[in-house]
């Protein structure tokens, strides 16, 4: 077997973690396989002789080139924020396996990946390379250009945002999300029976702009009239996770990641009373969201 042949097989045996960190980083599966792919070239250019740990190395490559195109990312936000409204860049990248991406985002979580799309770039990756990857702040530091200290702090930082801190009391909370969890579980199997009874009988669902057909109402009153129209929709409730947003449970439809729509709910006596979707991209970005710990 040849050098390179040896440095190709080493190289595949630490795709499937590159990928990983990457795809947590980036949320795009297309971007991930090109942070890989340049992180191929760049080792094959280099005098892989002289790598003592070529898992490490590769990883931190991968991990720079992640940054980078965040940043740039960011940049391009910046950009266009005074012309028009635009997705995140994973969510117009094309996907060269919709269904394997698909699988991936669930494995790692629809709403943790809508909430890491809104950190900072260095942010996020000092959070997944140390909370997800168990890397040191000694290693992240020259990554984000920081001292440990301060990239230790910007774990800490996109991990409070991650977590989030609910402004309600804790028996609150737990009854939103039995009630929340019992839709959402009554909306995939498509339980007619099972939705109703957890809408209050004279529920108020408010659909904002985008979140209907064209020509639909914007507003629907009662369980029964609702839930007729929620079993439709139970294919892609799949892709819908439970999620705090602003502070309360609600539910986030994030297919392959990318958020699309949000539900707020308010929760009284165990019963959803109103429901608000919102699909509004400059709204949605305006909201703040975390993941739902169990």
């Amino acid at each position: 077997m040849s050098d390179n042949e040896l440095l190709a097989q080493k190289f595949e045996q630490n795709r499937g973690h590159l990928r990983g960190v990457a795809y947590r980083m980036l949320g795009s599966l297309s971007e991930a396989d090109d942070a890989v792919q340049e992180a191929w070239l760049r080792l094959s250019r280099s005098p892989a002789g002289a790598i003592e740990n070529l898992g490490g190395w590769l990883t931190t490559v991968v991990a720079r080139v992640c940054l980078d195109m965040l940043r740039s990312r960011t940049s391009r936000r910046e950009e266009s924020i005074d012309t028009q409204p635009v997705e995140p860049a994973s969510a117009t990248s094309a996907s060269p396996d919709p269904e394997q991406e698909t699988l991936l985002a669930d494995s790692v979580g629809v709403a943790l990946l809508v909430v890491l799309d809104r950190l900072a770039p260095a942010e996020r990756v000092a959070f997944v390379l140390h909370d997800m990857f168990a890397m040191s702040f000694d290693e992240i530091a020259p990554l984000v250009g920081r001292t440990p200290t301060a990239a230790r702090q910007l774990a800490s930082r996109a991990r409070r945002r991650v977590q989030g801190a609910p402004p309600i009391s804790g028996r609150e909370l737990t009854e939103q999300r039995e009630v929340v969890r019992a839709f959402l579980g009554a909306l995939r199997s498509g339980d007619f029976e099972g939705l109703v009874a957890v809408l209050d009988p004279n529920v108020a669902v408010h659909l904002g702009e985008g979140a209907g057909r064209p020509g639909a109402l914007s507003e629907i009153h009662g369980a029964e009239s609702w839930a007729r129209g929620a079993v439709a929709y139970t294919k892609a409730a799949k892709f819908v996770q439970a999620a705090l947003i602003n502070g309360a449970v609600g539910l986030v439809w994030a297919p392959r990641g990318r958020l699309l729509r949000v539900m707020t709910c308010t929760v009284k006596a165990g019963k959803i009373t109103v429901v608000e979707i919102i699909a509004d991209p400059a709204r949605l970005r305006q909201l703040d969201l975390a993941i739902l710990n169990d």
